[in-house]
C-alpha cells in the first residue's frame, strides 16, 4: 500500500503511457490497480473538474484491461456521466448502450442530455425504450421528458407521458406537474396549464415562472400581469427568472410605464446585474421603442454576451434605425471579436435589405459559408429575403436551390422578392413547387401568394387562397383578411372586399386603408369618403397613409374641393404632417381636374424640395390637357432631377407626338436612349382557367395569334360602323394614317380583350390587367367592344380600374 501525493504523476500497470495531471487527493491505491474502485474514483475526480481528456485516456485503459474488471456496469456508468457532464452526448450514448442493465439514473441522466442538448426526438425515442425494457419512469425522468415533447411542440406525446405519470401516482408531484404546466403552456394548451396549475396543493416559484412564462410566450399581455399579481398575493417574490419571464410581453405590449416598474424593481433586487435580464430589459425598451434606454443599459452592462450584442442589435432593426444595427455590429465582430449568433446574423441581413446594401449582404453571405450558418433555415431565410430586396433574384433562388434545410419560410420569402421585382407568374409556379414538395402552405405562404394573385388579377386563384384560409382558421387574423381585401379589389371585385371587409373578427387601420385604397381606384369616391367617416366612429385613429387613401380617390373622381378641405384638415384634425406622397395626390389632383397653374403654383409653395414623382404628376396632366408649353418646362426640371425612369420620356414624347411635332418627339427618345433608359413595353394579361396569359403590343406569339388577328379585324369593322375612329395621336412615329390604325388596333389589351372574347363564357366579365396607362384610343374602342359584344369588360390599368358597360365606362372619361 502506497499514498500518491498532490501532483504526483500515476503509472499504471499495463498501460505504457504517463497519465499527466492525474492527481488523487490523498487516495490511497491498493495493489489490486484493477479493482473498481480506482477507476470509478479516478473518474469521478474527473467528473468534478470536467476533466474530458484525462476522462478519454482512463476509458483508454479501461478498454485495454476489460479482462481484470469485475463489475463493468458501475464504471461504464461513470463513463456515461463524465461524457455527458462534458457535452459529449454521443460518446456517452456509446457508452451507454455497452450497459448490460441501466439503471433509471443513467436512463434519466441520457435522456436529461438529449433533453437539454437535443436532438430532442432521441429523449423521446430514449424514454420509450427504456419503457421497453420495463424500466420503471421517477419523478425525475418526468421533467426530463417533458422539457423535449416542449421544445419539439409535440403536446399528442405530452399528453401521453401525463397519462404515464397519473397511472405511477406522480400527476401531482410538484416537479412533475411545473414540468406538465410548462410543456401544456409552451405547446399552446393554456387551459390545460391553468387547470393543472390551479390543482396544485403547493406551488413554489418555479411553478408560478412556469405559468407565468406560458401566457407570456403566447402574449397574452394582461393575463401574464394578473398572474403576477396572485403570485406576489400568494407570498411569493418574483426572482430573476420571473422578470426573464415576463419583459418580453411588457415590451410586445408597448407597456413601458409597467416595463420602467420591472426596471426599477430589478434595480433594487440587485437582478440588473444579470446579464440575462439585462438582456430582458433593453430588448423590453427596444419594443416600447425607447432605444436610448435601451442602449444605455446596453453601454453600462459589465459583461455582454453574444445574445445581450443580438438584442441591441435587432431592436435597431426593429426601430428601423438600420444604419446603427451595422455600425454595432461590426463592432462586436471586429472591435470584441465575438462570434455573431444565427439570430445576430439573421437581424443584420434584415438591415442591409432594408438598405438594399448588397455588398454588406454578400460579405455577410461569405461568413455564413466559412462558419457553416448557411445551413441554419432562419439565417438562410433572411438571406433569401436580403437577395430579393436588392433585386438579385437568380442568386436568391439559387440559394434557395442549395439549402439544405427549407421551410414554408424559405418559399414564401422568394415568392415575395418574385412579386417585389415584377415576377409575379414566377410566385405562382413556385407555390407549386411547394406543393409538389409536401409542404402544407401556412400563413406566411398565403401573405406571400396573395399578392402576387393581386398583381397578376388572377382571380381563381385568389379565390381558391380565400378558401384555404377560410379553412385552415387564416382569416382570424387581420393580415390575411387585409391581404384578401386587397386581392378582390385588384381583381375587380371590390363589392366581395367589402363583404370580407364587414366580415372580419376585428378591423385594424390597415383594413380600413385597403377598403378605402379600393373604393378609391374603382373610381367610387363617394364609397370611400362614406367609410372613412366611419372609421372616425372606430375608435382607430386614421394615419398618414388613411390620408394618402383618401385624397388619391378624391383625385381618381376629380373632387377637387373635397381633397382640398381634406388635405387642408390632415394637421389640424389628425395631426398629421403631410409628408410628399400627399402632396404628390394634390398635384395630381388639381392637374388631372385642369388646374395646371394652380398645381404649379401648389408645388412652388410646398414646405421642402419637390421630387420627380411630384413634377411627374405635373408632367402627365401637361400631356392630358396638350399643354406643351409647360410641359417642357416641367421636363427640364425633371432632367435636372434625374428622370429615375423612363415614363417621363415617353409623357414628353408623347406630347409632342399628339401635336404632330415629331422631330421634337424623335429627339427626345434619342436622349432617353443615349441615357440608358429603355421604355417599358406595354403588357396585358388575361386569366382564363385559372391559366394567366400575358400579350405585349403587337404580339404575335400565342398559339391563338390567328383567331385573335381576325377578332381584332371583326370588331375594327363593326366598331366603325357604330362610329368609331382611331385616335391617331397616341402613334409616337410619322406613319401613314392606316398604318397608324392597325398599330392601335394591336394595343396589348386589345388583343387580350379580343383572347377574352374567344375564351370566357359569355355570362362572365373579362378583367384584362395592364403595366401601363390605358391610351384614349383604346378607352374608347373598349366601349364599342362593349356595345358589340353586349358583354362586360374591366379594365385595370398603371393607375385605376375602367368598367365599361353599355358604351360607357365608370371612370367617366376622367383619368
Amino acid at each position: 500500500m502506497f499514498l500518491l501525493k498532490v501532483g504526483d504523476k500515476l503509472k499504471i500497470p499495463g498501460f505504457k503511457k504517463v497519465i499527466p495531471g492525474l492527481c488523487c487527493n490523498r487516495f490511497q491505491l491498493r495493489d489490486e490497480f484493477e479493482s473498481n474502485h480506482w477507476y470509478v474514483a479516478q473518474l469521478e475526480s474527473c467528473i468534478q473538474s470536467k476533466s474530458l481528456s484525462q476522462g478519454k485516456i482512463i476509458h483508454q485503459h479501461i478498454i485495454k484491461n476489460n479482462s481484470n474488471i469485475k463489475d463493468f456496469s458501475i464504471i461504464l456508468d461513470k463513463l456515461t456521466h463524465l461524457y455527458v457532464k462534458c457535452n459529449e452526448v454521443q460518446l456517452a450514448r456509446q457508452v451507454f448502450e455497452k450497459i448490460r442493465n441501466p439503471s433509471v439514473v443513467c436512463w434519466n441522466m441520457m435522456i436529461r442530455a438529449y433533453a437539454w442538448n437535443g436532438p430532442f426526438q432521441q429523449a423521446i425515442d430514449l424514454y420509450y425504450k427504456m419503457l421497453q425494457l420495463w424500466v420503471t419512469p421517477n419523478k425525475f425522468t418526468f421533467p426530463f421528458i417533458l422539457k423535449a415533447c416542449s421544445a419539439l411542440q409535440d403536446i399528442q406525446v405530452g399528453q401521453e407521458i401525463h397519462k404515464h405519470a397519473e397511472q405511477l401516482g406522480l400527476e401531482m408531484d410538484v416537479y412533475v406537474c411545473t414540468a406538465l404546466v410548462d410543456m401544456y403552456a409552451k405547446c399552446g394548451d393554456l387551459f390545460q396549464a391553468q387547470t393543472l396549475f390551479n390543482c396544485m396543493s403547493s406551488r413554489d416559484i418555479v411553478a408560478w415562472n412556469a405559468i407565468i412564462a406560458g401566457f407570456s410566450l403566447h402574449t397574452l399581455h394582461n393575463e401574464t400581469m394578473e398572474l403576477l399579481v396572485q403570485m406576489q398575493q400568494a407570498g411569493i417574490v418574483p426572482n430573476s427568472s420571473t422578470i426573464v419571464a415576463v419583459l418580453p410581453t411588457v415590451g410586445q405590449a408597448n407597456a413601458l410605464s409597467q416595463g420602467k416598474a420591472i426596471h426599477g424593481y430589478s434595480l433594487r433586487k440587485m437582478f440588473s446585474d444579470s446579464v440575462v435580464v439585462g438582456t430582458g430589459l433593453l430588448d423590453m425598451y427596444a419594443k416600447c421603442h425607447h432605444l436610448s434606454y435601451a442602449r444605455k443599459i446596453f453601454d453600462r452592462m459589465k459583461q455582454k454576451n453574444e445574445i445581450c450584442w443580438s438584442a441591441m442589435i435587432g431592436g435597431y432593426v426593429a426601430c428601423d434605425f438600420m444604419t446603427n444595427a451595422l455600425a454595432l455590429f461590426d463592432e462586436m465582430v471586429h472591435v470584441y471579436e465575438l462570434n455573431p449568433t444565427p439570430v445576430t446574423l439573421a437581424s443584420i441581413l434584415r438591415a442591409c435589405a432594408k438598405l438594399t446594401d448588397l455588398n454588406k449582404g454578400q460579405s455577410l453571405h461569405c461568413y455564413m459559408i466559412k462558419s457553416g450558418m448557411d445551413l441554419d433555415t432562419t439565417v438562410g431565410n433572411s438571406l433569401i429575403s436580403m437577395y430579393a430586396k436588392c433585386g438579385m433574384m437568380e442568386d436568391a433562388v439559387g440559394f434557395l436551390e442549395e439549402m439544405t434545410s427549407k421551410d414554408t419560410v424559405s418559399y414564401s420569402g422568394i415568392m415575395s422578392g418574385c412579386v417585389q421585382n415584377g415576377h409575379a407568374e414566377k410566385a405562382l409556379l413556385i407555390f407549386r413547387q411547394i406543393q409538389l414538395a409536401g409542404f402544407e402552405p401556412d400563413l406566411a405562404t398565403m401573405m406571400a401568394l396573395l399578392p402576387a394573385c393581386s398583381h397578376l388579377a388572377a382571380l381563381q386563384h385568389g379565390a381558391c387562397c380565400h378558401g384555404y384560409s377560410v379553412i385552415r382558421g387564416f382569416t382570424s387574423e387581420s393580415s390575411i383578411c387585409n391581404a384578401i381585401i386587397d386581392m378582390y379589389s385588384k381583381c375587380g371585385k371590390i363589392h366581395i372586399s367589402r363583404k370580407v371587409f364587414d366580415r372580419m373578427h376585428k378591423q385594424d387601420v390597415v383594413s380600413w386603408n385597403t377598403m378605402i385604397i379600393g373604393y378609391g381606384i374603382h373610381g367610387q369616391c363617394a364609397e370611400a369618403l362614406s367609410l372613412f367617416h366611419e372609421f372616425q366612429f372606430s375608435g382607430l385613429k386614421p394615419d398618414d397613409v388613411t390620408l394618402v387613401a383618401v385624397l388619391s380617390a378624391c383625385s381618381h373622381s376629380g373632387l377637387v374641393k373635397e381633397g382640398k378641405y381634406w388635405f387642408n384638415a390632415m394637421n389640424q384634425e389628425f395631426s398629421i404632417t403631410p409628408r410628399m406622397a400627399h402632396y404628390i395626390c394634390m398635384v395630381d389632383l388639381l392637374a388631372r381636374a385642369g388646374n395646371l397653374d394652380e398645381a404649379y403654383i401648389f408645388i412652388q409653395r410646398m414646405p421642402f424640395e419637390p421630387d420627380v414623382r411630384v413634377w411627374s404628376a405635373l408632367l402627365a396632366a401637361c400631356r392630358t390637357h396638350r399643354n406643351i408649353e409647360m410641359g417642357e418646362e416641367v421636363s427640364k426640371r425633371i432632367q435636372k432631377l434625374g428622370p429615375e425612369s423612363t415614363g417621363n420620356f415617353v409623357l414628353m414624347s408623347n406630347i409632342y407626338s399628339s401635336v404632330g411635332k415629331w422631330d421634337d418627339a424623335a429627339q427626345i427618345r434619342t436622349i432617353q436612349q443615349h441615357q440608358g433608359y429603355k421604355k417599358s413595353p406595354g403588357c396585358s394579361w388575361v386569366e382564363v382557367s385559372s391559366v394567366i396569359h400575358g400579350f405585349i403590343g403587337g404580339d404575335q406569339s400565342h398559339p391563338q395569334s390567328a383567331s385573335i388577328n381576325k377578332k381584332l379585324q371583326e370588331l375594327l369593322v363593326q366598331m366603325k360602323r357604330l362610329g368609331y375612329s382611331a385616335d391617331c395621336n397616341f402613334v409616337l412615329h410619322d406613319v401613314e394614317e392606316e398604318e397608324k390604325e392597325q398599330i392601335l388596333l394591336y394595343h396589348s389589351e386589345k388583343i387580350a380583350i379580343a383572347f377574352g372574347l374567344l375564351n370566357i363564357s359569355p355570362s362572365n366579365p373579362i378583367l384584362v390587367t395592364k403595366n401601363l396607362r390605358i391610351c384614349v384610343d383604346c378607352h374608347s374602342a373598349i366601349k364599342f367592344m362593349t356595345l358589340i359584344t353586349n358583354r362586360e369588360i374591366i379594365v385595370r390599368d398603371a393607375s385605376r380600374f375602367h368598367h365599361f358597360k353599355n358604351g360607357i365606362c365608370n371612370c367617366r372619361d376622367f383619368w
